[in-house]
């Protein structure tokens, strides 16, 4: 015989899901409120000493000496806005874990403030606009009801895609290099 559900165990299960509770980070970056899942970021240290690297896109910061490990770092206002973070008392950089092909790397994220942890069940999530954001809204995963306002949940693997940002990086490399001249 088959093993069938009854339909209360179905609607338990159904209900159990729709209750389920996942945590988020919030943080400021650019003006804006932004989330991410809690179980990418690694830990939150204070924005210091970044080694720049020459020749990289405005949004790549340089990198950092964590424990021993060098960690790429990220401007998040630069890379959602296209304008350098200003480093106020509040910055911060978030420490993410991102996979990818290659396997699980850590990015630093350079952000204004870090707010609080929330609480979301899938009640309190939407899905993520069309259009009317200053982002691009491929980076937006859902949008997260807080009190009387919208925050806006990232998709961390596309936001900080790394085919992107090395085409974006080869880019600004060839733009910057100089011109040869044909004697």
């Amino acid at each position: 015989m088959k093993n069938q559900h009854h339909p209360i165990q179905s609607l338990l299960a159904n209900d159990s899901q729709a209750n389920s509770v996942s945590q988020y980070l919030t943080f400021n970056s650019g003006g804006e409120c932004y989330a991410l899942g809690i179980l990418a970021i690694k830990e939150i240290i204070e924005f210091g000493q970044i080694t720049k690297i020459p020749m990289l896109p405005l949004f790549v910061r340089g990198v950092i000496n964590l424990r021993g490990a060098v960690v790429p770092v990220i401007d998040l206002a630069a890379r959602l806005y296209g304008e350098q973070l200003t480093a106020g008392r509040r910055t911060c950089v978030v420490i993410v874990e991102l996979a990818t092909e290659e396997g699980q790397i850590e990015l630093g994220v350079v952000v204004d403030s870090v707010n609080e942890v929330l609480e979301l069940s899938a009640q309190d999530l939407t899905a993520a606009p069309n259009f009317g954001c200053r982002i691009r809204t491929d980076f937006i995963r859902q949008m997260a009801r807080v009190q009387d306002r919208l925050v806006m949940v990232l998709a961390l693997e596309r936001v900080l895609s790394m085919d992107e940002m090395a085409g974006l990086v080869a880019l600004s490399q060839e733009k910057s290099a100089p011109e040869q001249v044909a004697v």
